[in-house]
């Protein structure tokens, strides 16, 4: 816990964070959890994913926008991203976070992109997700994602396993036959709106990933378990097995570079395994956040970054935490 917080601190930081941005591609380090900061490389990245029988989901890492010009921008590149997986058939889609395409600035406008998304999406075969973020934002996320999926079809959304809302809010999309990618949940949330406890977060997970599966078995949902938890992974096993449900009907989901021995295990199994692939030159928080999730990811940095001075021999480079 200390040194989560410690980095989450750091991450605030504007001229530590700045350094960082300015070594981590360079010296490659930061290329363990970001594909890169442009679409050709995480396009490159996806490729040699989708070549192992993974899927993907492209995302384009950045901060809230406050210009309707600035929404636009993202909405083009949105769409530029579905373009270029369909060029190159990669399997999977790309999530996209509303308030990137102007939340903050009109929900309606929000609104007509999504949903521009979407119908691009729909016309190239393919398919979009929808990121939660802060439960400032999940009213209107919702509202958002229902109108878009009710026209489209084709869309998914995140939910946040901690959040005391989240049954109620799974039980509500059961009518648009959702795929729902289920999270932990990573904002500090006030104690009156989450769990607070590793212990009580982790209860919530489990019991919401029994209701998505057993809804799955009557056809309401795609579960998508977005996890790095072996005992969250384990339990959607066991149920998916108690359930008898095929591969098909559910999923797993993991981060690029995060427990690469877990996504191993997992689709050597036989499972459907989508990775989610961030990108764009705003990386630096996204990368710290990843950092702060094990030691053993700062560990991993801190060789990379003995190496690149010369002070260790190059080996150091080649063994990656799990």
């Amino acid at each position: 816990m200390l040194i989560r917080n410690f980095i989450f601190w750091l991450s605030t930081k504007r001229r530590v964070t700045n350094s960082i941005a300015r070594r981590g591609m360079k010296y490659g380090f930061a290329r363990r959890f970001v594909a890169g900061e442009t679409l050709e490389e995480a396009i490159t990245a996806s490729q040699e994913l989708c070549a192992q029988g993974r899927r993907v989901s492209l995302n384009h890492l950045g901060e809230n926008v406050s210009t309707e010009t600035a929404a636009r921008e993202v909405c083009g590149g949105y769409i530029r991203m579905l373009e270029e997986m369909h060029a190159k058939n990669l399997k999977g889609n790309i999530s996209i976070k509303l308030t990137q395409l102007g939340l903050d600035i009109s929900k309606d406008f929000c609104r007509s992109l999504a949903r521009e998304i979407a119908a691009r999406a729909s016309a190239l075969g393919l398919t979009i997700e929808m990121d939660m973020e802060g439960s400032a934002y999940t009213d209107a996320t919702l509202d958002i994602y229902e109108s878009v999926q009710r026209e489209c079809g084709n869309a998914g959304l995140a939910i946040q396993a901690y959040l005391y809302r989240s049954e109620k809010d799974i039980l509500r999309l059961a009518p648009l036959k959702p795929k729902i990618r289920l999270v932990k949940g990573a904002y500090r949330e006030p104690k009156n709106i989450a769990v607070q406890s590793k212990k009580d977060v982790d209860a919530a997970y489990k019991r919401l990933t029994t209701l998505l599966l057993e809804g799955a078995a009557q056809g309401a949902y795609f579960p998508a378990i977005a996890s790095h938890d072996p005992f969250m992974v384990g339990h959607a096993q066991a149920e998916a097995a108690r359930l008898k449900l095929p591969p098909d009907r559910y999923e797993f989901q993991m981060i690029y570079g995060i427990r690469r021995d877990l996504q191993n295990e997992v689709f050597a199994a036989g499972n459907g395994l989508q990775v989610y692939v961030p990108f764009g030159t705003d990386w630096c928080p996204y990368f710290m956040r990843r950092l702060s999730e094990r030691p053993a990811n700062c560990w991993f940095v801190l060789r990379s970054l003995i190496a690149e001075s010369g002070a260790a021999p190059k080996h150091a480079t080649n063994q990656p935490a799990a």
